[in-house]
């Protein structure tokens, strides 16, 4: 038998103090470069997202994939590419650390709209004071 797994991860990570370094105007090509990274970890990326602070991932992993490493690829990654073509010029680093929540099939597709709402829902209410508040996980309701 083959293996299968159907396990949605939300990845949320910001970048070092939360500092406002990813302007709107080129962060869809950060968006596109962290997808080919999933894509060559045969992993299934459902939605990327964020705002000048942070970004979210809604993905699935491959059985062979440890998620930490894929994080850690992740951040490494985008750090160096971010840095060798000077595409945020206030972006120094990643923060350390990460959040990780699984998501029910259910709640997939809600997760899906509140990752591509981040401008708007951040217009309202800071990442700082959601994190406060315990209101990112991986079911958003």
């Amino acid at each position: 038998m083959s293996t299968f797994t159907q396990i949605y991860y939300h990845i949320v990570f910001s970048t070092k103090d939360r500092m406002p370094a990813l302007s709107a105007d080129k962060r869809e090509n950060l968006f596109r470069y962290a997808w080919g990274i999933l894509k060559n970890k045969d992993c299934h990326l459902y939605r990327i997202g964020g705002v000048e602070d942070h970004v979210h991932i809604l993905t699935g992993l491959h059985p062979t994939v440890a998620l930490a490493d894929l994080v850690k690829d992740i951040k490494v990654s985008t750090s160096a590419w971010i840095k060798d073509n000077a595409v945020f010029s206030k972006f120094t680093h990643w923060q350390d650390g990460y959040g990780a929540f699984t998501v029910s099939h259910d709640d997939k597709d809600a997760v899906i709209e509140y990752i591509k709402g981040q401008p708007d829902h951040h217009k309202k209410l800071s990442f700082r004071d959601e994190l406060r508040a315990g209101r990112i996980r991986g079911s958003i309701r």
